[in-house]
């Protein structure tokens, strides 16, 4: 699908900002990409949620009754959140750690180990953050094959997914945002 609504949606909210940053992986970049603008953007926010509505069925053949949207928190609650909202599949909200009180879960809605979920990330370079979540939810059982991820800083997210038998599906490349 083309995605330059996308490209042009990220650069009109001023997502793409140059200078001397350094990333949560700890690499240093001449670029960083405010992905929290876009998600607090309602217009930006809705054209990458329709956008991942309509593109799903390409690239699962998980049966829409057996899907869940996933979001990590921070970054892929929104977006996770809107692509809910556009597909009407249920929802879940992975927290970086066990909360240590209340019902002390992990989790935000119903982890439901016969369904896929399939995960969204805001921004990726080294995937360590979407990794961890997903060794957490395959510990507990659930069925993960694919990452959706606004921005892929093509840093080594789709080598390292892999070694979890995850695929990345990037909507935007870096490289396709800094030309």
């Amino acid at each position: 699908m083309d995605n330059s609504e996308i490209i042009q949606a990220l650069k009109d909210c001023n997502a793409v900002q140059f200078g001397d940053f350094t990333l949560s992986s700890g690499q240093k970049s001449n670029f960083y990409i405010d992905i929290k603008k876009a998600s607090t953007d309602p217009k930006t926010l809705k054209i990458i949620a329709d956008y991942i509505a309509r593109f799903l069925p390409s690239v699962t053949e998980t049966p829409a009754d057996k899907i869940i949207i996933g979001g990590v928190e921070l970054g892929g609650v929104p977006i996770a959140t809107a692509v809910s909202l556009s597909t009407q599949y249920p929802l879940l909200i992975i927290r970086k750690a066990t909360k240590e009180y209340g019902t002390k879960s992990r989790y935000v809605g119903e982890l439901d180990t016969n369904k896929e979920i399939i995960l969204m990330e805001d921004v990726t370079t080294s995937g360590g953050s979407v990794k961890k979540a997903i060794e957490a939810l395959l510990e507990d059982g659930a069925v993960i094959r694919k990452v959706i991820t606004i921005v892929d800083r093509e840093s080594g997210a789709a080598e390292s997914l892999k070694e979890l038998g995850v695929e990345l599906i990037p909507l935007v490349s870096s490289s396709e945002l800094v030309e």
